[in-house]
C-alpha cells in the first residue's frame, strides 16, 4: 500500500488543509497568494529537458467563454515547448477551438487530441476523448443535442443524454471529480431511487472510463490524492493525472481572474471564492509533474496510455453530401447549380431567361 492510500483508509492522519475555502481577501491576503504564485512560476523551469513522458486530458482554451484566457495556439506552442506528448483541448461543451489547435499542432509536430469537457446537470463534469472518427461523430452529436435544447451560450444535457450516445461510442471518459470529494460514494446503483453517477458512468464506459487527479491546491497534494484514491476504490474507477489548465503559463491568471469577474457580474475585490485560489492550473513542466505525482507515477503513466488510444485528427474529416438528394445520373454540383438559377428565375421573372442555364427548365 501506497502512503497516499495509507492516508486514504485514514483520513484522521492527513495533514489540515488552510486553503479550503477562498473567503475575500484583504490586500495582505492577496499579496501572500500573489507572491506564491511568483515562487511557482519562478522555480518551474521552462524547455523540454527532463521530467517524465505526459499528456495534458485537461485543457480549456479561450474558445470556453469567459473561462479560458489562453488561445489554442499558445496551448499548443506551450505544450510543444514542454516535451509533452500529446494535449487535447478540451473545451466546455464544445469542439469550437479544435480547429485552430489542429492547425498549429501541425506546426509544432504535436499530438493533438480532440475532445470536450460535458457538464451534465444531474453529474460531476466528465471530459469525453474522441478515439476515432465515429467517436468524434458521437461527441458532435452530443453537443448539439445540448445546444438546441438551450439558448444561444447554453448546453443542457443530462446523465441519460451521455450514457445513451456514450454507450459503445469509442470515446474514453475522464470525469472531474468536486473539489470536495464525497467519501461515502457507492459503487452501483442499490435499491430504489435516482441511479448513482459514477455508476451510470461506469456503466457506459467500462474500460474507457477515468478519474481526474488534479492537484489544483486547495488542499495539500497529498491530502487531495488520498481523498481521490478513496474515491477511486469506492467507485472501481482507475484515476489518471491532469491538470485542469486554463492559461498556458501561470501569468495568464489576472486575465482569467478578470474573465470570471465579466462571466459572474462582480469586481475583482467583491469576487471571493469565485475566483481560482492560485495559478496553478496552467501547463506544468514535466518535472514539476513527476515532483507532485511521486508517490504514484502510474498517473502520469496512464496519460501516455490514454493518448496513444486517441488516434483521430481533424484531417479525416471531408465534406459529406446526401446522394439521395441528387437525381442519378447527375453530379451534386450540377444538380445544385441548377437549382440556383432555378430560384434566380423564380425571385426575378422575366429578367434571367436570356442569361440563367436553368431557366428553360423552371
Amino acid at each position: 500500500m501506497s502512503d497516499i492510500e495509507g492516508l486514504a483508509c485514514n483520513p484522521g492522519s492527513m495533514p489540515t488543509g488552510e486553503m479550503r475555502t477562498s473567503p475575500p481577501r484583504s490586500a495582505v491576503a492577496q499579496a501572500v497568494f500573489d507572491s506564491y504564485d511568483e515562487l511557482e512560476a519562478s522555480r518551474e523551469p521552462d524547455g523540454p529537458a527532463g521530467g517524465v513522458p505526459y499528456a495534458e486530458l485537461h485543457c480549456l482554451s479561450n474558445f470556453s467563454f469567459l473561462r479560458g484566457a489562453s488561445h489554442p495556439e499558445e496551448l499548443i506552442a506551450r505544450a510543444a515547448e514542454l516535451g509533452y506528448e500529446a494535449l487535447a483541448i478540451t473545451d466546455r461543451n464544445s469542439l469550437a477551438g479544435v480547429v485552430r489547435a489542429h492547425l498549429a499542432a501541425k506546426e509544432h509536430g504535436l499530438r493533438l487530441i480532440v475532445g470536450a469537457e460535458i457538464t451534465p446537470c444531474d453529474a460531476p463534469p466528465i471530459v469525453l476523448l474522441a478515439t476515432t472518427r465515429a467517436a468524434y461523430g458521437r461527441l458532435a452529436r452530443l453537443i448539439t443535442r445540448g445546444r438546441l435544447r438551450s439558448p444561444k451560450g447554453g448546453c443542457a444535457l443530462t446523465l441519460v443524454d451521455i450514457a445513451e450516445l456514450g454507450w459503445q461510442s469509442g470515446l474514453i471518459g475522464v470525469v472531474v471529480p468536486p473539489a470536495e470529494v464525497a467519501i461515502d460514494v457507492p459503487p452501483r446503483t442499490t435499491g430504489p431511487g435516482p441511479p448513482q453517477p459514477y455508476a451510470v458512468y461506469r456503466d457506459t464506459f467500462g474500460r474507457d472510463l477515468f478519474l481526474a487527479a488534479e492537484l489544483t491546491g486547495e488542499v495539500p497534494d497529498v491530502e487531495r490524492l488520498a481523498q481521490l484514491f478513496s474515491l477511486s476504490r469506492r467507485t472501481g474507477i482507475p484515476l489518471v493525472a491532469a491538470q485542469a489548465v486554463h492559461y498556458h503559463i501561470p501569468q495568464r491568471r489576472y486575465l482569467q481572474d478578470v474573465l470570471t469577474c465579466i462571466r459572474e457580474k462582480c469586481t475583482l475585490a467583491t469576487a471571493g471564492a469565485r475566483l481560482f485560489p492560485n495559478a496553478v492550473r496552467h501547463l506544468h513542466p514535466r518535472t514539476r509533474i513527476a515532483q507532485r505525482y511521486a508517490a504514484c507515477p502510474e498517473l502520469v503513466r496512464r496519460t501516455v496510455e490514454i493518448a496513444g488510444r486517441c488516434a483521430f485528427g481533424l484531417d479525416e474529416l471531408r465534406y459529406e453530401y446526401p446522394d439521395e438528394l441528387c437525381p442519378a445520373g447527375r453530379s451534386q454540383t450540377e444538380y445544385l447549380a441548377e437549382l440556383t438559377w432555378q430560384g434566380a428565375a423564380g425571385a426575378l421573372p422575366g429578367r434571367c431567361a436570356a442569361t440563367c442555364p436553368g431557366a428553360d427548365r423552371a
